[in-house]
């Protein structure tokens, strides 16, 4: 990892040197370097930080900052995550992924990471299609897109990764898009200086299988959303919306979980425990 001197921390500094092999164009490129900005800002010291992430094109991050990361299997970032916490609380845990990974195969992990809130942000690069499968419809996708492996769109309404979120009951929850990336950034910061579960929404552009998401940087609103700490408030926000708008929809202080591992014990003594 690079040893710098934290009056000399920049974004580069937490580039790992991988060369990203996303499709030229692709919105992550945007999220990678607002991610290194945040982390840049806020002089967090490389190994310090714990990457998780899952399966997809938008889980290849991990390799691409310098920190201590884990690319896991499908959906199970999450899983990861609140495990690295649980052992190492004295760590700034990220877990990023996209749409797929996160709110499919992943979406009970989803569910309870909110509702447990611990002290994790949650980055996740929505194209609303699974980019690395060819063009799948996701979770996010429309009901009415056409596609070679949905000719007739999937007819099933959108997954509300927001609304979701707030129902299950994670403490600070924003939207961001790949194309304000100075907005997205000042939406990381505030994330991972937030005690408790935080949920970042990026809209990043797949322009190989959807490429009219090229023309997202003409309609997705900046910043327009102030953050509130009124339920009722968030959830009109949310749901009242064209999932345009972007900025931090809630943002509360709820209590944190965090297991207590302070007093030490032997295997012996688990297996009395548990009964194993």
């Amino acid at each position: 990892m690079n040893e710098v001197k934290e009056e000399t921390l920049s974004p580069k500094n937490y580039l790992s040197g991988v060369h990203p092999i996303w499709c030229p164009g692709c919105g992550h490129y945007f999220v990678l370097r607002a991610l290194t900005q945040a982390l840049a800002w806020l002089k967090i010291p490389n190994e310090q930080i714990g990457l998780m992430t899952g399966i997809g094109c938008s889980s290849r991050i991990s390799a691409y900052v310098d920190a201590y990361g884990f690319h896991g299997v499908h959906g199970r970032a999450l899983a990861l995550g609140a495990g690295l916490k649980a052992a190492r609380p004295d760590m700034h845990v990220i877990v990023a992924g996209g749409d797929g990974d996160g709110y499919s195969i992943g979406g009970n992990h989803f569910l309870h990471a909110c509702r447990r809130n611990m002290d994790i942000t949650y980055i996740v690069m929505d194209n609303e299609v699974y980019g690395m499968t060819k063009g799948q419809p996701s979770p996010t996708t429309e009901p009415d897109w056409q596609s070679k492996l949905a000719p007739e769109g999937t007819g099933i309404r959108r997954f509300n990764p927001l609304g979701i979120a707030l129902a299950s009951g994670a403490s600070f929850i924003a939207r961001g898009f790949a194309g304000d990336q100075k907005g997205v950034s000042k939406l990381i910061v505030e994330a991972i200086e937030h005690k408790g579960f935080s949920l970042v929404e990026i809209k990043s552009p797949c322009v190989t299988f959807r490429p009219e998401e090229k023309e997202w940087h003409k309609t997705m609103h900046k910043m327009n959303i102030e953050p509130t700490a009124d339920v009722l408030e968030a959830a009109q926000k949310i749901h009242g919306n064209d999932g345009l708008d972007t900025g931090i929809f809630y943002q509360a202080e709820l209590p944190v979980f965090q297991p207590d591992f302070t007093e030490e014990k032997s295997i012996v003594d688990f297996e009395k425990e548990f009964e194993v």
